[in-house]
């Protein structure tokens, strides 16, 4: 259970007024602890932790100084707490925040033997969530994903290896592929609400952040690492785990049981290798389905709202080049009943502008085009509608290029189970060409096989011609040379 004694007011530095202090100093503590810069090679003892509280505690007070006057005319209600005492210094302060800390289960002390003192760290629950408030503010410095390529190498890996490890880290990178583009949903739906905030000024901070984590992250996401690109390999895989031989599934069943017993308890049905594949299938899907299609919708929203905030700052901008001019004009208006104050307040602005040097435009050089010129360019640039015969000969064209698209990995199969079957080396010659299948599957046979990376499976050239009234050339023996017992 969570609530275990040690942890019974687990929550309760983050239930009071100064909760603020406490994330910040947690954040710190983690970000020594087991962020990039760590050093694992000395312990945090007290004075090292003492040192690292006491700058983050004064600058979290003088912070949370500022916004209390403002929750309080907000009426937000906040729980007195004893955490920092009234009056406290920073020093009692973090040393106040340090109690806290480990009454309340978050750090822990151990034994250091090197130094022989008292060493200082997170307890486990209090690393969780130390990581989760230290995630939050690294937003741009995560790394781009890479766990629709993962999966689809574990998968492989897999089934070349008959491994049960290599299928469970498939089925952890389809689950992340999801929590990956929600996490970019999730993005751009709060760069959306900063914008509608900060409306009245231009986001250009924003914007360029975007535009950097794009440029690391997103572009690979929605191109190399696409999950569009991955699926039908994905799909493939699963459909060959699916069709192992039996030996190699029931070992594969036998060590998911033993290794993944959490499996065993959620599957729905007798096999938890078929289970667990119809899982990875089911995950990669949702992620096509739903998901990519969300985060290229909330991409597409957040660039429109920042084109348009953009596209009005510009505007603003170009109208205060021309306030001078509404400026001359009002005070122009106002010196009206003063004399010839309008003459003298426009020679002193005529003799202020009187080195510009103004240029114009010769109106012969314009000439609007004529109404057959305008029908003519648009009939130009206007799309061409596609036909349903257009339509129905692409189809037929694809559809002509896969009738002729063989797989080596399936023609090697196939050979390597009839191989199994006969007990003996095949000749090209003696292979059926009843089907068209059967005629391409034997012209790209040699080629499959020396591909491949069995090096139980040979091809000997013999010295007789094979002769067929599809095609001729040279003959070829396949053999599978057996395993010593």
């Amino acid at each position: 259970m969570f609530f275990e004694p040690d942890r019974l007011n687990f929550f309760r530095p983050l239930a009071g007024k100064h909760r603020g202090v406490v994330v910040a100093c947690v954040r710190a503590l983690y970000e020594r602890l087991h962020g990039p810069s760590a050093d694992y090679g000395q312990n945090l003892t007290r004075d090292g932790l003492r040192d690292l509280l006491l700058p983050v505690v004064q600058q979290a007070l003088q912070e949370a100084r500022q916004l209390l006057p403002q929750q309080d005319e907000a009426g937000v209600e906040l729980a007195d707490d004893d955490l920092i005492p009234a009056g406290a210094d920073d020093q009692q302060s973090s040393s106040a925040l340090l109690r806290t800390l480990l009454r309340d289960g978050w750090l822990e002390t151990f034994g250091d033997r090197a130094g022989l003192v008292t060493a200082y760290r997170f307890s486990r629950a209090g690393k969780l969530f130390a990581e989760a408030f230290w995630a939050i503010e690294r937003r741009s410095a995560r790394t781009r994903q890479r766990n629709v390529r993962s999966c689809r190498n574990a998968l492989n890996a897999a089934l070349r290896n008959v491994d049960a490890y290599d299928l469970i880290d498939a089925y952890d990178y389809a689950e992340k592929v999801i929590s990956d583009l929600s996490e970019g949903v999730d993005y751009f739906q709060e760069l959306v609400r900063r914008l509608m905030l900060e409306a009245s000024q231009t986001p250009w901070d924003g914007f360029m952040e975007f535009l950097d984590r794009f440029e690391k992250e997103f572009k690979k996401q929605l191109t190399a690492d696409s999950i569009e690109r991955h699926r039908q390999a994905i799909r493939d895989l699963i459909a060959r785990l699916h069709s192992l031989e039996h030996d190699k599934a029931q070992a594969l069943e036998d060590q998911l049981n033993d290794i993944a017993r959490w499996a065993s308890q959620e599957r729905q049905g007798p096999s938890t290798l078929d289970w667990m594949l119809d899982r990875i299938e089911e995950m990669v899907e949702a992620a096509c389905t739903t998901k990519h299609p969300e985060l290229i919708k909330a991409m597409s929203v957040y660039m429109q709202r920042a084109a348009s905030i953009v596209q009005q700052a510009l505007m603003l901008r170009g109208g205060h080049t021309r306030q001078a001019y509404s400026v001359a004009i009002s005070k122009t208006a106002k010196l009206s009943g003063a004399g010839n104050a309008q003459d003298a307040f426009l020679e002193r602005l005529g003799a202020a502008i009187a080195p510009a040097e103004i240029r114009l435009l010769d109106p012969a050089s314009f000439k609007l085009r004529s109404a057959s010129q305008r029908r003519k360019a648009l009939t130009v640039t206007a799309q061409p509608k596609v036909t349903r015969d257009a339509r129905l000969a692409a189809a037929m064209y694809r559809a002509e290029a896969d009738a002729f698209a063989l797989s080596n990995d399936d023609i090697v199969h196939r050979i390597r189970a009839e191989l199994r079957l006969r007990d003996r080396p095949i000749r090209l010659s003696n292979l059926p060409v009843a089907t068209t299948t059967d005629v391409l599957n034997n012209m790209q046979i040699v080629e499959a096989v020396r591909g491949a990376r069995d090096e139980r499976l040979t091809v000997q050239k013999l010295p007789s011609k094979l002769w067929n009234e599809f095609y001729a050339g040279d003959d070829y023996q396949i053999e599978m040379k057996h395993d010593p017992d």
